[in-house]
Parts: structure tokens; C-alpha cells; sequence
């Protein structure tokens, strides 16, 4: 039987969609990832309703390809934020940091799909009864907010468990990690981090410099003691986090110390106190590209990847 792929669910050229990553998925990003050949995401988190409807609006005029935003549930005016999103008939909409479930229908009404992102299978099963045209599950080896489980160990059991496709997150920067997503029954996958490296991204050349500084052990998960693990570039910052975290400091005390560094590190390219996201695939990549070399590349290397495995 035919599986699916994610650009045939979604009409676009490649299956590959873009993370949701906050301060850095602007309308005019989300539409070059779109114009590029996979699906553009603005990301919601940290705006008002009528913001984001001004930067859906932007990509509009810059992209006649689907796209679509990312909302992080937590948000204190989700409810506007969703109703919005009914309005503006948003093609994709996923979903992060709490449960969507009582707005899927009314996105699926207008015609949205709705990819909620998962860390574990009883979420994933909740998210198929909700209504949820798939879910993206994604490993700890991803930049930003992060699950426990890594994406070898979490997407098949994920594929086990539902009857909705799959879409792989965490790890994926290359045609053989893609290669590998689909192995594990994937439909096809999110890549946040290798896209921070593109002509494209928005973010201080000082962000994209780390990037491609960094190592194979580079990054490291801050705010674990605060049940908010975030996976981050070391630096002055995530090092004195850590350190305060083993003293068992309160949750003001390193509240401080945060407070902003995501903006010092897209805006203002702050190397020791800002918060660079980045997740474990940093430590390969070498170069800044064009969305669409980026792209091309990861599917030439699938493929390279796919006809040398018969000959394992």
C-alpha cells in the first residue's frame, strides 16, 4: 500500500517542512521556505493575534505556495489567535506547548491540517482522536523546547501507535537523516535548525557564525530543574544557567538571567548572554546556502543515500 509522503499531503515540491521557530519564522521567511519547495511556518509565540495576521498577510503577497503558522498553546490570547487563524484560513497549522484539541475542528472546518507536535504516544494517540491530520513527532535532539525521547526511539513507536502519517523532527539536517525518518515509517520531516544557516533566515550573522562553529557537543539542555528543558548553543549564559541550576536556585533567580536572550541572540548577536536554540545537528553544518541549495541537496543525498543501501 502507498504511503502517503508529506508533499503529496501538503502540494508541495519536497517532504520537508520548517519548524516553527520563534523570533526567527517571519511571514517573509516562512514565504522563501515556501517559494523554496517545502512549507514555510511562521511562528506565533510572543505576538498578538493581529500581528500574526499582518505577517500571514505579508507572505501572501510574497508566496502564492502553501504555508503555515505554528501556535504555541500557552499563549495568554490563544483563543484569539485561533479564531484568527479560522479567519484567515491559515493551510497548515501546527501546534506546540499545550493541547490543541479544542480547536481542531474549527481550523479543519476552513480547510487548515492540523500537525500538532508531539513528544510520546499517548499525546500522539490524544492528537489522532482529536481530529489532527498528523502529528510531528520530535526528539530531544532538537533546538528550543525539547521531550525526553530521541527521534530514532520516539518517531516508529509513534508510526506503531497512530493511523494518522507521521512527520520525523529532531536530528535532520541531511538526506541521510531523512533517509533514516522515512526507515522509521516517517512521512517526511521538520528541519529548524540547518534552515538558521540559510541566505534567507533573518537572524545576526553572529547566530549563523556559532552555528557554524559549533560542534558535535556544542549544544546543551538548560531549565530542566524548571520542567522546561531547552536545548541551546553552550555559551557564558547557558553555562551560568547551568551552574545556578545545580544549586538549586528559584525559579526568579534564573528567570533573570534569561529574560530576552532569545531577542540578544537572533537581534542583536549577543555571543555570551543571548539564547542561541540550536539543536544537535549543528556541529554539521559548514556553510551558509540559498533555501533552495539547502533543499536540493538534502533530497540529491536521499537519493544518493537510497540507491547505495541495497548494496549494504
Amino acid at each position: 500500500m502507498h504511503r502517503q509522503l508529506l508533499n503529496e499531503m501538503l502540494d508541495i515540491d519536497y517532504p520537508l517542512i520548517q519548524g516553527g521557530m520563534a523570533q526567527v519564522a517571519t511571514g517573509r521567511f516562512a514565504a522563501a521556505v515556501s517559494n523554496a519547495g517545502s512549507l514555510g511556518i511562521i511562528a506565533a509565540g510572543g505576538k498578538t493575534s493581529e500581528q500574526i495576521r499582518e505577517q500571514i498577510r505579508e507572505a501572501r503577497t510574497l508566496t502564492s505556495k502553501p504555508f503555515g503558522v505554528n501556535v504555541m498553546l500557552m499563549a495568554p490570547d490563544v483563543e484569539s489567535i485561533a479564531t484568527m487563524l479560522r479567519e484567515e484560513k491559515v493551510a497548515v497549522i501546527t501546534t506546540g506547548a499545550g493541547n490543541p484539541a479544542p480547536f481542531i475542528a474549527g481550523w479543519k472546518q476552513v480547510g487548515s491540517k492540523v500537525l500538532p507536535v508531539i513528544p510520546s504516544v499517548a499525546l500522539a494517540q490524544r492528537m489522532e482522536k482529536a481530529g489532527a491530520d498528523a502529528v510531528i513527532a520530535e526528539g530531544t535532539e532538537s533546538g528550543g523546547h525539547v521531550g525526553e525521547l530521541t527521534t530514532m526511539a520516539l518517531v516508529p513507536q509513534v508510526v506503531d501507535a497512530v493511523s494518522i502519517p507521521v512527520i520525523a523532527a529532531g536530528g535532520i539536517a541531511s538526506g541521510r537523516q531523512l533517509c533514516a525518518a522515512f526507515a522509521l515509517g516517517a512521512c517526511g520531516a521538520q528541519m529548524g535548525t540547518a534552515l538558521l544557516v540559510s541566505d534567507e533566515c533573518p537572524v545576526h550573522p553572529n547566530y549563523k557564525q556559532a552555528l557554524l562553529s559549533a560542534k558535535d557537543i556544542s549544544t546543551v539542555v538548560t531549565g530542566k530543574s524548571m520542567g522546561a528543558p531547552v536545548r541551546v548553543l553552550k555559551n557564558q549564559m547557558a553555562r551560568e544557567y547551568i551552574r545556578l541550576e545545580k544549586e538549586a536556585a528559584n525559579r526568579d533567580e534564573l528567570e533573570v538571567l534569561t529574560l530576552g536572550s532569545l531577542r540578544r541572540a537572533v537581534f542583536d548577536g549577543d555571543r555570551e548572554t543571548g539564547s542561541f536554540m540550536a539543536g544537535q545537528v549543528a556541529g554539521q553544518l559548514d556553510q551558509i546556502r540559498p533555501l533552495k541549495t539547502i533543499f536540493e541537496s538534502i533530497m540529491a543525498e536521499y537519493r544518493t543515500t537510497m540507491d547505495g543501501l541495497p548494496q549494504l
